[in-house]
Parts: C-alpha cells; sequence; structure tokens
C-alpha cells in the first residue's frame, strides 16, 4: 500500500512538470492593476551564449504537452507526424523508467539522461536531424513561451556574478538560491528547490508578467496519466485539491516555467521539481508580495489574503510592471570576499580554472595574485582532490583582503522552514 502511494505522488508530480494550465475567462478573476513606473520593461528574448545543450527524454516529454512546440518541431525541423510519435513513446519510456526506479529522489547523473536522449535521437532521427532537434529544443527551453515578449527590453547580465542594477529576479541554479533586486539593491535570497536532473531548469532571461492564486492544474494527455487513480487527462484539477501540486500561488515565467509553491520545507535546497523554482507555501506568499512591491504593483497581507481565502476560486493578477527573471548556472561564485565553488549539479563541466580566472578578473584579481595556500585549496576543490562531506554542495574559500567584493551576501534568508527569515549577511571574517 506505501508502494502504490509513493508511485502515486511521483507520477503527479510528473504530471506537473511545471506548465502552466490554460487560463479559463469564465472560470479565472483577473485583478487589474494600477499602473506605476519603477519596474524594469519586460525583457526580450536572449538565451546566453555559454549555455550547454542540456536535452533529456523527460524534458522532451514535458515540451511535448506545448502545441507551439511541436508545431515547431513540423516546421522548423521538418519532422513527420511518425517521426514526432516515435519521440513520443521513447519520451514515454523514460518517464516508465524513472517511475520505476524511484529516481526521483536520486541526485542522478544528469550527462547520462543527455547520454540516453542523444542515443535515441540519433536512432529515429539520424544525426543531423537530430542535431536539429537538440538545438531547437534547448533554445526554446531556454527562452520559454516568449509570445508576449517585446523588443528591445533587459538582456541577460553580462560577464560571470554580474550584480543587477535594476529590479530583477535571479536565479543560481546550482546555489539552489533566489534573490529579489529591487532598483540594484538586494531584498531578499530564498534558498530553492530546483528541478531534478532529468527536469533541468532551463537558463536564460525570462519574465514575471502575473501572479496567480489558487491555480488550477490540467494534467497533460500521455499514456502514463491515463494509468493514474483519480486523474484524467485533460481534465482540471481544482485549486486546493490535495492532488494539484501547485501551491496556493503560481507565477508563469514562460513556459514550460514556473515559480510556485506546494513543496515540503525538507525539499528545498534539493532537487524538487520538473523545470521550476520550487518554494514552501509560506515562501511562496512572502516572494508574492515582495515581488508586488517590487513591479509597483498593489499588493498588501490582506488582499493576498482575501486573494486566498477562497480555495477554489483562481485569481491572477498583472503586474504593473514584468519583472526580468534570470537564471544563471554558476558554479564559482566570488560572494562578498569569499569564493563559492558549488558541486555542478547537471553536469555542466563548469567548475575548470578558465571560469575561475574569470570570476576573479570580473573582479580586479589575477589567480597569481592569490596566497599559495588560497590557489591550492581552491584547485583542490575544482578538481575534485578535495573530497565534499556528506550532503555538502560547495566549498567555501576566504580570500582575505576581497571583502565586499563580488556577488552580495544573501540578505534575509529564507530557507523554508517556516522561521523568521534572519538578515545572513556574511561577512569577510
Amino acid at each position: 500500500m506505501i508502494q502504490r502511494l509513493l508511485i502515486l505522488i511521483f507520477a503527479v508530480g510528473l504530471l506537473a512538470s511545471c506548465t502552466p494550465a490554460p487560463n479559463n475567462s469564465n472560470a479565472t478573476a483577473n485583478i487589474n492593476a494600477a499602473p506605476a513606473p519603477s519596474a524594469a520593461p519586460s525583457p526580450a528574448e536572449s538565451t546566453p551564449a555559454h549555455a550547454s545543450a542540456q536535452i533529456t527524454l523527460p524534458l522532451l516529454d514535458a515540451l511535448f504537452t506545448d502545441e507551439k512546440f511541436v508545431s515547431g518541431l513540423k516546421s522548423r525541423v521538418k519532422l513527420t507526424d511518425q517521426q514526432i510519435d516515435s519521440l513520443k513513446r521513447v519520451s514515454n519510456e523514460e518517464i516508465g523508467r524513472l517511475q520505476a526506479a524511484n529516481a526521483e529522489d536520486l541526485d542522478d547523473s544528469s550527462g547520462n539522461a543527455r547520454e540516453r536522449a542523444s542515443e535515441q535521437l540519433n536512432h529515429i532521427l539520424g544525426e543531423r536531424k537530430a542535431r536539429e532537434l537538440a538545438s531547437y529544443a534547448n533554445e526554446y527551453w531556454s527562452k520559454g513561451d516568449q509570445s508576449e515578449g517585446t523588443a528591445g527590453g533587459p538582456e541577460m547580465l553580462k560577464g560571470p556574478n554580474a550584480v543587477p542594477t535594476d529590479t530583477r529576479v535571479v536565479v543560481n541554479i546550482p546555489a539552489f538560491r533566489m534573490d529579489l533586486f529591487q532598483d540594484g539593491s538586494l531584498v531578499k535570497t530564498y534558498q530553492i528547490g530546483i528541478g531534478y536532473p532529468d527536469f533541468p531548469l532551463p537558463q536564460g532571461l525570462r519574465k514575471a508578467s502575473t501572479i496567480i492564486f489558487n491555480p488550477t492544474w490540467t494534467p497533460p494527455d500521455s499514456p502514463w496519466v491515463a494509468k493514474m487513480k483519480n486523474i484524467t487527462p485533460g481534465e482540471t484539477v481544482e485549486a486546493g485539491s490535495k492532488l494539484n501540486p501547485l501551491g496556493p500561488i503560481k507565477i508563469p515565467i514562460g513556459l514550460p516555467s514556473l515559480i510556485h509553491g506546494g513543496k515540503a520545507s525538507a525539499r528545498i535546497g534539493k532537487f524538487a521539481s520538473h523545470g521550476c523554482v520550487g518554494l514552501t507555501n509560506n515562501q511562496i506568499r512572502d516572494f508574492a508580495l515582495l515581488l508586488g512591491k517590487a513591479s509597483g504593483t498593489e499588493l498588501t497581507d490582506t488582499t493576498l489574503a482575501g486573494y486566498l481565502e477562497d480555495k477554489e476560486e483562481t485569481k491572477t493578477l498583472k503586474l504593473s510592471q514584468p519583472v526580468p527573471v534570470e537564471l544563471r548556472y554558476e558554479t564559482i561564485v566570488l560572494e562578498d570576499g569569499k569564493l563559492h565553488i558549488y558541486k555542478d549539479v547537471y553536469n555542466q563541466n563548469t567548475n575548470t580554472e578558465e571560469n575561475l580566472r574569470s570570476v576573479l578578473e570580473a573582479n580586479g584579481v589575477k589567480f597569481e595574485d592569490l596566497s599559495e595556500q588560497q590557489r591550492t585549496e581552491i584547485l583542490d576543490a575544482l578538481t575534485g582532490k578535495a573530497k565534499p562531506k556528506k550532503g555538502q554542495k560547495e566549498f567555501v574559500i576566504d580570500l582575505t583582503g576581497l571583502s565586499a567584493k563580488g556577488y552580495p551576501a544573501p540578505v534575509n534568508l529564507d530557507k523554508g522552514t517556516g522561521k523568521p527569515a534572519t538578515d545572513k549577511r556574511r561577512s569577510a571574517d
């Protein structure tokens, strides 16, 4: 009985795929906020030049639920219906393999996931078409659905560990960290759950334009969904239902990704989602309030409580100004005089001496300027010679004399424990 329950919970999580359900104008109340002039304009489409290919079969399965993506496969990659059906079949089989292995709770190697995807794509499409599909899928995954985007907006910040001077959200995936900046000042830091290696968080520039309270959820039409108890593909799972994995609030940041609640505190700081930023219910409520304020949107504790009071009524609040959401993959971060080397969670081969030198030089420091002990500690961490303790996700090396240099330390760090956030600004000592 317990095993069947675990499988059901696993499948429910998979179904979410962090893909927003289509809006139903008859069922959703839209809340128009008074315009305010403070936040940055919506970002233009942008994909970081350094983003590595990260297509996996489960990721492809999630993208197949998006009609625009499937249409692009036909028009841009020139795939036939038969080829698309074959890709859907192997993607579904990979989902079944993950479910049978209960792989969701494992720190699986995303490198292996990409290798399996490459083999299947080459077998079905041939090498040339496989490359074209992977390129299109990664581009789509990085940019999301930017159909509402406008040209001439903000871009991905240039250089390593770049600090915003505007209003934007910065997510650093390997650090399990999300920061909200308002007019260049770091307002608050959240520890987050990130996408599993088979369902990686995308990298690139997105935007947040709406906050959706009491979101409904529509399971995709996939063969493995049909086998689930009390779940019907295409049938709306009501807001507040125990089968709805999205929590009380979701914030779309371009298909197929969301920032949403519903996560247990035990999943924060770990793999926890399927291509989304996962927060606890308390965290998402707090973040929604601060995002509203940063965007110049009228949203108070009282109005938020009012929106959430009727759990069966979905309401959408349009932000007065869209807020850019920057999804980074930085495993080497100079933060307030301390060098953080994070675990390369998606096996992107980013912990290199070249990237290290780029981070240091962006802050006016050369690797050779460091002491011999510091250089040894850093290289040992990069090469794997220094072995992390169980559960350790980062090495921290104090670079004496570089206090206040680099990316800012966390502010009012919220770890999702339910306890009041405390100011966690780090000092150099």
